[in-house]
């Protein structure tokens, strides 16, 4: 991947500081990370999470580390700059060819903890959006998680992080994000699973279609595919509950499992049409 040769975005914000985070004491460290792994770049609201770990019943327990006090990979940090920046250009021009203005979203780079809109997080949670604040937010040492942990590792896999995240806030700007998160609150566990399904894979078409763009203006390289695949396939419903040891359970899925999400990033990739990314068309059967 060029991403040397992608435009800088100026709407990338550094924030080092540590604070306390919140785990539920009877969980197993185990447990937890089941659970935040199901929710690892897939934008949910960390005050979501965060009732999904402690189920209101927090305690406090310390968020530094050696590795939460290092700093920031200036590498890492260009490299982000340039992926978003890629995005806002590719986002910019669909949206003015279908009449609209692409309100560009802030990207924050964090250590250990940080406080958005959507209430605090912590790194372990991964990368997310807030719709609140029109932010996505990642602590940069989760990309050397998706090398060592997922064994996804290359410059296209952590591209596709930035660029599912970005998908959320596409969707959040068309309004789709509301609908869903309205809907769900009238439907069971499992119908609301599914919508939550259907807007995971939708972001992941949506991050295909910025690939189509930086494929279109030469910017990929022959390897590039196959790294996004990796990564898609590392955090598949399916594939994170096989991971944990435990037995797979479609109907608890709320993600996408490894092929869905492998085969909707293809299509976005394949057809670089907002259209092809329709995952609530009652007639797809994911």
């Amino acid at each position: 991947m060029r991403w040397e040769e992608m435009r800088q975005s100026d709407n990338v914000e550094e924030q080092t500081r540590s604070r306390a985070v919140f785990a539920r004491r009877r969980f197993s460290l185990g447990g937890v990370a089941v659970i935040i792994i199901v929710g690892l770049l897939l934008g949910k609201s960390p005050l979501e999470l965060i009732g999904l770990i402690s189920g209101g019943q927090n305690a406090a327990i310390s968020a530094n580390s050696a590795r939460q006090t290092q700093p920031t990979d200036p590498d890492a940090l260009r490299f982000v700059k340039h992926t978003l920046g890629d995005t806002e250009d590719t986002w910019q021009q669909i949206f003015s060819t279908q009449g609209r203005q692409y309100q560009m979203p802030k990207l924050v780079s964090f250590r250990g903890v940080v406080q958005s809109a959507c209430g605090q997080a912590s790194a372990a949670m991964g990368p997310f959006y807030c719709p609140a604040d029109q932010k996505v937010y990642i602590d940069l040492t989760f990309f050397d998680e998706l090398n060592r942990r997922y064994r996804a590792p290359g410059d296209f896999a952590q591209a596709y992080v930035i660029a599912h995240e970005v998908g959320h806030h596409v969707q959040n700007l068309l309004g789709i994000s509301s609908k869903v998160h309205q809907q769900q609150q009238r439907l069971s566990k499992n119908e609301a699973n599914s919508l939550s399904v259907r807007l995971e894979l939708q972001a992941d078409c949506l991050a295909g279609i910025w690939g189509a763009s930086a494929a279109q203006r030469g910017l990929l390289d022959p390897t590039d595919m196959e790294e996004a695949l990796k990564a898609a396939n590392a955090i598949g419903d399916d594939t994170l509950q096989k991971n944990a040891g435990q037995a797979i359970v479609p109907d608890a899925f709320t993600h996408g499992s490894s092929q869905q999400r492998m085969t909707w990033f293809k299509r976005g990739m394949q057809t670089g049409n907002i259209q092809d990314c329709n995952t609530f068309d009652s007639k797809i059967n994911l």
